[in-house]
């Protein structure tokens, strides 16, 4: 990356043509050649893929990485797969979504101060980057947070791997993380103190079909963080921040 990004928008037109790692680049286009049957008709995105939401955002939301058939297919985070299904009900539900379903790039929804990103890209083989390749990856994460900054207000982590990967990124944004760094939990709220602002950091499980459809994340589940994490960023979302609650463990 060459000088540095000051707004979204240049930001996402430099990320999208990123080749940093062979073993993903080589993955996500031949998924997009080779395509799923079912979306055999249809023209795969097949690059990395930004974030989504309003660069004035004061919720951001980090997953993992893009699904090789979800959004390496639709080129927009969590959309045209179930995982995606499975979030944007939760975020219509609770006001931060114009719509609880996203299909496709242009198909009308919108956020509402919330914008989604990951620290991987790029679709990882069995949706499993390697430790080398979120590093590679990261310094688009480092500049999305110094863009957001002066809105963020909270973040919500889906998983084990989006946490780990974001707590140094925090901590090199100027937003204290703690030492021992905090662990990751579903439910877990951490409150980062910041130079001009405080920042609170929520676990969530990972929207994946493993979690949701063994029940391991229910919508009221993911409904209760969203409203939280809404909640103290000053936007929608109908429940109060509740005391802290017990983490549980991944």
């Amino acid at each position: 990356m060459g000088a540095a990004l000051t707004d979204i928008a240049g930001l996402d037109a430099q990320l999208i043509e990123c080749r940093a790692c062979p073993r993903l680049v080589e993955w996500r286009e031949t998924v997009a050649r080779e395509k799923r049957a079912s979306f055999r008709d249809e023209t795969y995105w097949g690059r990395p893929v930004p974030g989504f939401g309003p660069p004035d955002a004061s919720l951001l939301i980090v997953g993992l990485a893009p699904a090789a058939h979800g959004a390496n297919r639709t080129g927009r985070m969590f959309t045209g797969d179930r995982s995606g299904d499975f979030l944007y009900a939760a975020l219509h539900a609770v006001g931060l979504a114009s719509q609880p379903t996203a299909t496709h790039i242009g198909d009308g929804l919108e956020l509402f101060g919330v914008r989604i990103t990951s620290p991987v890209h790029c679709a990882p083989p069995a949706n499993k980057p390697t430790p080398g390749e979120r590093d590679t990856c990261r310094h688009w994460l480092d500049a999305e947070l110094r863009i957001l900054r002066p809105h963020l207000r909270s973040v919500i982590v889906l998983g084990g791997f989006g946490w780990q990967s974001l707590l140094p990124v925090l901590d090199d944004a100027g937003w204290a993380v703690p030492r021992p760094r905090p662990k990751f939990g579903h439910g877990a709220h951490v409150e980062l103190p910041g130079a001009d602002r405080p920042l609170h950091l929520f676990g969530c499980y990972h929207v994946s079909q493993q979690n949701t459809f063994t029940g391991r994340l229910t919508p009221a589940m993911l409904e209760s963080v969203l409203s939280d994490a809404a909640h103290v960023a000053g936007g929608s979302g109908d429940s109060p921040t509740p005391n802290e609650r017990d983490a549980r463990s991944i």
